[in-house]
């Protein structure tokens, strides 16, 4: 059994393959797998996998089941003790999966580490220095558009970006994979919040280093898809993770933060799309009730809570 087990979701993402797939066969660190999900691509992208690297183990699914389907069936289809997540549009320094390792394993309370995700076009700029939420109901990305060396330093953060990262199998067996009900958005985010709500750590690690294409599957940062999920995925990650008396007492901030990102999109012309993803995130949100995560204590909450007025104050400052 490997140490570590890479998993890469692919969905008619062919032309990404040889770079993703070279650069992990050039790895420093070699005791790991690769595992490619096939989330029913069209473009040959089993075939080229098929033929052109057969020492990747080649998942393939009949239908498109998103980001979160993808990587639960490469976890369930894995037995190493720790998993690495990574996009199929990314090129991985050689350093990045020994870095991750060693990211996690000097951490005794890691639920996860993040590498350093930059721009594949402006590879002097950050593209992902960590995940954050805030008490206005926004995520967002630390650095992003930054100078790289301003990156340089370990730190915590809220949540790790899926996209490039490292979890403890163990621990995502008291989480619980990925909630397949996201598809894709916010789903990383929401798996990091459930690791902090039993107490565990994530964590930025700067010296694995991946470049990042970015929007390699839907194609743009702003889209009809992507605004849907992400507006839908925000309300069942809030209904998930807090209970009642936290969305009430947050409820002031989420309304004036929904409400600002509504006349956002409105004014790039995603208005509709945004509103009818709140829409269907309270459907969602009461259909899976039975999946509200809970903390081990109130104190957790507390510590929570905090955190996302910190966060805040770190959005508006940065």
């Amino acid at each position: 059994m490997c140490k570590v087990s890479v998993i890469i979701p692919n969905y008619n993402g062919k032309k990404y393959l040889k770079d993703c797939l070279d650069a992990m066969e050039g790895q420093s660190f070699r005791d790991f797998e690769v595992l490619l999900v096939d989330n029913g691509s069209e473009d040959g992208s089993r075939e080229y996998v098929e033929e052109v690297y057969p020492w990747v183990r080649l998942i393939p699914l009949r239908e498109n089941t998103g980001f979160c389907g993808a990587v639960n069936q490469g976890i369930r289809n894995s037995r190493s003790p720790l998993v690495i997540l990574l996009n199929n549009d990314t090129v991985a320094d050689k350093d990045f999966v020994g870095e991750l390792v060693k990211g996690i394993e000097s951490k005794s309370r890691a639920f996860s580490c993040q590498a350093k995700l930059l721009e594949m076009r402006h590879q002097d700029r950050v593209d992902d220095a960590g995940n954050y939420y805030c008490a206005l109901g926004w995520a967002f990305a630390d650095g992003k558009g930054k100078p790289e060396e301003n990156y340089n330093r370990e730190k915590k953060i809220f949540a790790s970006c899926a996209g490039a990262a490292i979890y403890r199998r163990e621990l995502l067996e008291k989480t619980g994979l990925f909630d397949e009900e996201h598809f894709a958005y916010l789903e990383d985010l929401d798996i990091g919040y459930r690791g902090k709500l039993l107490g565990y750590e994530n964590w930025y690690c700067p010296k694995a280093r991946v470049l990042h294409v970015g929007s390699g599957t839907t194609g743009s940062r702003y889209n009809l898809f992507k605004v849907r999920y992400s507006s839908r995925n925000n309300i069942y990650l809030i209904y998930k993770n807090m209970p009642l008396l936290q969305i009430l007492w947050n409820f002031p901030l989420l309304i004036l933060g929904f409400g600002v990102k509504m006349a956002f999109f409105t004014a790039k012309g995603f208005g509709r799309e945004y509103g009818a993803g709140l829409k269907n995130g309270i459907m969602i949100s009461i259909k899976n009730r039975g999946k509200k995560f809970h903390a081990p204590s109130v104190k957790r909450y507390l510590e929570i809570q905090l955190e996302l007025y910190r966060n805040l104050g770190k959005f508006l400052i940065k």
